[in-house]
């Protein structure tokens, strides 16, 4: 009698954290994907405005300064997108 319920509350326990750890899972996989959605944008923007702001320094016809780092941002956030999908899948890997 005692064994039985001492081996349903450690079936309950295997159960509970074995939902715990899917729920670790997937909060540490939303994480990744939502700081690449960050990064992507915040690449960009941050590119952009350091564009605008030389173009406002260095005064010309054309915005050259602001379409060159423009690009680099959205390099560098299809870069850290790229990254953070290697990460991610990397985890996926390990994990099952």
């Amino acid at each position: 009698m005692i064994y039985e319920k001492q081996l349903i509350s450690q079936r309950r326990y295997l159960k509970i954290l074995k939902d715990s750890e899917k729920k670790k899972k997937f909060y540490r996989d939303l994480y990744t994907a939502t700081m690449i959605g960050f990064s992507v944008a915040f690449s960009v923007l941050i590119g952009g405005a350091i564009g605008y702001f030389l173009d406002k320094w260095f005064p010309s016809l054309h915005p050259w300064l602001f379409f060159i780092f423009l690009f680099f941002g959205i390099v560098a956030g299809f870069e850290n997108m790229y990254r953070g999908f290697k990460k991610l899948k990397n985890d996926n890997d390990k994990k099952t």
